[in-house]
């Protein structure tokens, strides 16, 4: 303890902040003994790009992300007596061509890939966590005659695209998994009846291959009283026999660990009694990639870790 296995840096990630290295060493200051480096997939259309990256070529991206796979792994080496650096990436799924091109860049880092993050960031095609705007826009995408049944049928789009990409790919974390709410936290999402038995299917399969579910702490940072996912979603989760991981979405330094004191208290006062998290293995998982989850030592909220915040 502890660990997180969700995080960005400015170097490879246009809204965040720091090099890598920082991140790393912030990690170790703090006391971490896991810690994933997970920055996200390359986009391959240019519509795609998000506002900061307009002046980018999509090759440059592809390039950039080759070139945080290998200063992953050359801090993983240089750090190891230090932390455990896990590395991984962060899913973009926008048209069936980020998963095809997923797909492929898998297989070209084959070995050095250790897990994936699954995360959906977007629905209709557009960005649904870069600011209110866009999040607004793809709501009033959908078809329905009321507000209610747009909600309805965006948050079915969300929660069908999250399992496609659970069923090709079996992401080994489940990333910020009620995203689809973040600018309305007060949603209780089984008001949406159709949505919701999705969400129960999605954490049903998700649950069954093994999957760790993140208590991510960036909610937080957005103004949530808890972090992904909610009291609501949580329930569903231990309900199905679900298992979770802490991860703190780091988009800089300055977020390294961040807010974790407020993780603790939300677990503990909803009566999670356990915590897992990832683990370099010689056996192949579901996905063929050699990473099992683990659980954490009983007792973790008693960890010394934890004093740094109380």
């Amino acid at each position: 303890m502890p660990y997180s296995h969700h995080s960005h840096s400015g170097q490879f990630c246009r809204h965040a902040t720091g090099d890598l290295e920082e991140i790393v060493l912030e990690a170790i200051r703090s006391g971490f003994e896991v810690y994933g480096l997970t920055e996200h997939v390359p986009r391959y259309r240019t519509e795609d790009l998000y506002p900061e990256e307009a002046e980018i070529d999509l090759q440059a991206l592809h390039d950039q992300f080759n070139t945080f796979i290998h200063e992953a792994h050359r801090l993983k080496t240089q750090y190891a007596s230090q932390v455990t650096l896990l590395v991984g990436l962060e899913t973009d799924y926008i048209t069936s061509i980020d998963l095809d091109q997923l797909e492929a860049l898998l297989e070209r880092h084959r070995g050095r890939i250790e897990y994936i993050v699954g995360s959906i960031h977007h629905v209709g095609g557009i960005p649904i966590d870069f600011d209110i705007d866009m999040f607004e826009k793809s709501l009033n995408k959908q078809s329905g005659r009321s507000e209610r049944e747009r909600m309805e049928n965006f948050l079915c789009s969300y929660f069908d695209a999250q399992f496609q990409l659970l069923q090709r790919f079996h992401p080994e974390i489940i990333g910020h998994f009620d995203l689809c709410r973040l600018y309305h936290p007060e949603i209780q999402l089984s008001d949406y009846p159709r949505s919701w038995e999705l969400l129960k299917r999605n954490i049903s399969y998700a649950t069954e291959y093994g999957a760790l579910f993140e208590v991510n702490a960036a909610a937080f940072r957005k103004n949530w009283n808890t972090p992904y996912p909610a009291e609501d979603v949580l329930k569903i989760i231990l309900q199905y026999g679900g298992r979770l991981a802490l991860s703190d979405d780091s988009h800089g330094p300055h977020a390294v660990g961040l807010n974790y004191h407020r993780v603790l208290e939300y677990l503990r006062r909803e009566g999670v009694p356990e915590l897992w998290f990832l683990q370099a293995c010689k056996s192949a998982n579901k996905a063929g990639r050699n990473i099992q989850a683990v659980k954490a030592p009983d007792e973790w909220w008693n960890h010394s870790f934890w004093n740094k915040w109380f």
